[in-house]
């Protein structure tokens, strides 16, 4: 039962932060109306978030270190919650873009250590499991959030997207103060505050620059900008990297091949899978003319399919082993990618509904796979940099995804010699179901026995003559 306890109060704050980042996206035109801006503009809301993210993610393994990852982790609710008052009491855009960096800046902390914390207190037997369990609740978090957000909205107010955070906020601080215990104190060392200054510009700036792109609430000439400005700065941060003693972030964690390979992998395959959130709900209501809230509740069924594959994922590895499942995860969803792109208006419900389910099954079977092996290895003094890396990495490929996704749209589009509609939407399909596949590559590097301290799985070894 202790197996589940820690990764289930962990998954009460990455819950409370998923379904923030979607629910806001059905209230923005009431949020707009309401504190007298426009939905687009207000979008620079959405990307303070995430700048705030990028910026105070790389110091979130320090922090754990310094002051303990319990401690920090509770902080990191809190601040959140204050964020999200802030959010409801907001009357300006100003107001409401800095509430929403305040959010973040609680959001940036949450994520990295709910893993740093699990895979420090988790015996590598127990992790498969243990990830599982994780992830469960906050599957809901994305797929609830646009159902929820629409009902909030439609029939109370804006304001209680946010109100809601502050009961499962406090319901996860008390229980984080009574269970979670044995995180410790790690190495109390001097914070590298040059090596802060440049990771903070470096991703902050790529992630900033890539939601201006695919979101029209600057030229994109700004996002531009501002990505290859990032790009810049983490070069500068590179070079720092090789002249310090204990830099913010310790890039030879790169250096364990299975850690290099894993964030290599899940890269690529966050890319599409960051993506189709984006592309899908814009085809069902752009394209199928569904409401937001039909559409919301067509996708929930996905989580349906990735809740199943929590209690099938132990036995299928002790079966199998890591490899031959990250290498299912990876072509089966790409094949139902390709599906996608031959929807119409005309297609039944049930059929694209029971797709969406084995996506969310095999989707779901990747990432807790990957996200178990990830760490197997990872010495544990640098298991710090490695959640921070990890995170950082998940939120650029989501990033990525969406403003690739939009600049194909545009692409396609402008070679038509239309305006972006079903067609165009089916292409961006069949491009994603191709980088989804993409990440087959790095996978073939690892052995057929990886991880099988961790999964049960005994390879089968052919009697010698």
């Amino acid at each position: 039962m202790s197996n589940r306890i820690t990764p289930l109060i962990l998954a009460v704050a990455l819950f409370m932060e998923l379904m923030d980042v979607t629910v806001i996206s059905t209230a923005l035109p009431a949020i707009a109306a309401d504190i007298g801006t426009d939905p687009i503009s207000l979008k620079l809301a959405l990307a303070s978030y995430l700048v705030a993210l990028a910026i105070f993610i790389p110091i979130s393994g320090w922090m754990a270190d310094r002051f303990g990852a319990r401690n920090v982790f509770r902080a990191a609710i809190a601040v959140f919650m204050l964020g999200s008052l802030a959010c409801a009491f907001a009357d300006s855009l100003f107001s409401f873009v800095l509430a929403r960096f305040l959010q973040g800046m609680g959001g940036s902390m949450m994520t990295p250590l709910s893993r740093l914390i699990l895979i420090r207190t988790t015996p590598k037997k127990d992790l498969v499991n243990a990830w599982a369990w994780l992830t469960m609740p906050a599957l809901f978090g994305p797929l609830a959030g646009p159902p929820i957000g629409g009902f909030l909205t439609t029939y109370f107010s804006w304001h209680w997207i946010f109100y809601i955070n502050i009961p499962i906020g406090i319901f996860g601080i008390l229980l984080a103060s009574k269970y979670l215990g044995g995180t410790g104190y790690r190495e109390k060392r001097k914070l590298d505050w040059v090596g802060f200054l440049w990771s903070g510009l470096c991703f902050s700036g790529l992630i900033f620059g890539l939601s201006v792109i695919s979101l029209p609430a600057l030229p994109p000439i700004v996002g531009i900008a501002t990505t290859l400005a990032g790009v810049g700065f983490g070069a500068i941060y590179l070079r720092h990297y090789r002249r310090v003693e204990n830099p913010i972030l310790d890039l030879s964690v790169f250096d364990e091949p299975i850690f290099r390979t894993s964030i290599s992998s899940g890269f690529i395959y966050r890319v599409a899978g960051g993506a189709v959130p984006f592309l899908f709900p814009l085809m069902l209501q752009v394209g199928f003319g569904y409401s937001p809230f039909e559409s919301g509740m067509i996708s929930f069924i996905g989580a349906g399919g990735a809740i199943l594959m929590k209690f099938c994922l132990k036995p299928a590895l002790a079966a199998v082993g890591f490899k031959a499942l990250l290498i299912v995860g990876i072509i089966v969803p790409g094949l139902l990618t390709i599906t996608h792109g031959f929807f119409t208006a005309q297609t039944p419900i049930w059929i694209i509904m029971s797709i969406l389910l084995f996506m969310g099954f095999f989707r779901s079977m990747f990432y807790t796979s990957l996200n178990t092996l990830t760490y197997t290895k990872t010495p544990d003094e640098q298991s710090g940099s490695a959640t921070v890396i990890s995170s950082v990495s998940i939120q650029l490929g989501f990033a990525l995804g969406v403003a690739f996704a939009a600049l194909l749209l545009d692409a396609f589009a402008a070679i038509r010699g239309t305006e972006v509609g079903v067609t165009e939407m089916q292409l961006v399909f069949f491009v994603l179901a191709a980088i989804t596949l993409a990440a087959i590559v790095p996978i073939f590097s690892l052995s057929k026995q990886v991880g099988d301290d961790v999964s049960g799985h005994v390879a089968k070894v052919k009697p010698s003559l």
